[in-house]
């Protein structure tokens, strides 16, 4: 990051107003140009300037494209960023015309706060039936939550939650977490989970578009990696724990839930399940296979379908293109 650069970027009231908007949460264009009450092409204008300079990100999620700050006043004492988002901080507290519009601008955050969960409740609203059948085969989602805690004690990390959805169990670790990345196929999951987690510091979460057999992270970026009722959605798991093995740093931890074997092939059709259910055997020799060590499994039998909760822990030794072990479909 260039300080001229930088100090350019931030030469603009709106500029100055974006960068305080994004350190309270990331935010689209349109609900950017909502608040500011300036027409899309001008605010993109203005994000292009930002993010030149490095002083923001965006990304695109499907015809959506969301901001968020590069720098935070939390981050390391000696960056530049971390220096530039203080002095934004002081300048909303010190500076009283400033601070007045800071206020008036996070008055109309309320509004795309609320606007977001009208939008999450019409979503449910619409799929519960279907969500609720599923439901009706497996335990509660509580009992589960409870038992993905206790096999993963004490703090996680840097955590993956590989097909986040609704964010549910990204929001159950953030206490826990030294950052949340929640990844999602699918925009309007992510604009789910985006409503879900709104209430954390905007620093602390990262919610990304993107197939979990190609995932967009650097090696050994994560402490622990998340698959909460993903993996039945892959036609090779194999690829996908390989992928998690990738990602994840030698120490780390992977977590599957899942189901047990079933035959309740209607759910191939009506929920897209490309598997149906897991072995034990199978999961130990998918996790040995990617890099993990099988570290434990627990099941957890409730109604028709068993939910097994299945740990691994990445070994230090990357294993060279490794013979993945064949699944039969069930």
């Amino acid at each position: 990051m260039s300080l001229i650069e930088a100090l350019r970027a931030l030469a603009d009231p709106t500029r100055l107003r974006i960068m305080r908007l994004l350190a309270s949460m990331e935010l689209a264009v349109g609900e950017l140009a909502q608040v500011l009450g300036q027409s899309q092409p001008r605010v993109s204008r203005h994000i292009k300037i930002l993010c030149d300079a490095g002083l923001a990100e965006r990304r695109r999620e499907g015809g959506w494209v969301f901001l968020r700050a590069a720098v935070s006043e939390t981050g390391a004492p000696e960056y530049l960023g971390t220096a530039l988002a203080r002095v934004l901080v002081s300048a909303e507290s010190s500076d009283p015309a400033f601070g007045s519009q800071c206020a008036e601008d996070g008055q109309h955050l309320v509004a795309i706060r609320t606007a977001r969960e009208a939008s999450s409740a019409d979503y449910f609203a619409r799929h519960a039936a279907e969500w609720d059948e599923l439901r009706s085969l497996h335990i509660a989602d509580g009992p589960v939550e409870t038992a993905l805690g206790e096999m993963l004690e004490g703090p996680v990390g840097r955590l993956l939650d590989v097909g986040t959805g609704t964010g549910r169990i990204a929001e159950l670790f953030a206490g826990r977490a030294s950052h949340l990345t929640g990844l999602d196929k699918s925009p309007e999951m992510l604009r789910l989970a985006r409503t879900r987690l709104q209430h954390l510091p905007a620093s602390d979460v990262t919610l990304v578009q993107g197939d979990f057999a190609q995932l967009p992270f650097a090696d050994a970026s994560f402490d622990t990696v998340l698959f909460h009722q993903v993996l039945h959605y892959a036609f090779a798991p194999q690829a996908v724990l390989a992928e998690a093995a990738r990602v994840t740093a030698p120490g780390g931890r992977v977590v599957i839930v899942d189901f047990a074997p079933h035959d309740r092939e209607e759910l191939r059709t009506a929920h897209a399940h490309a598997r149906l259910g897991f072995s034990d055997a199978q999961i130990a020799a998918l996790l040995t296979a990617a890099g993990f060590e099988p570290a434990g499994d627990r099941a957890l039998a409730g109604r028709e379908l068993i939910v097994k909760i299945w740990a691994g822990v990445r070994r230090s030794e990357r294993a060279a293109q490794p013979e993945f072990p064949r699944l039969v479909t069930q």
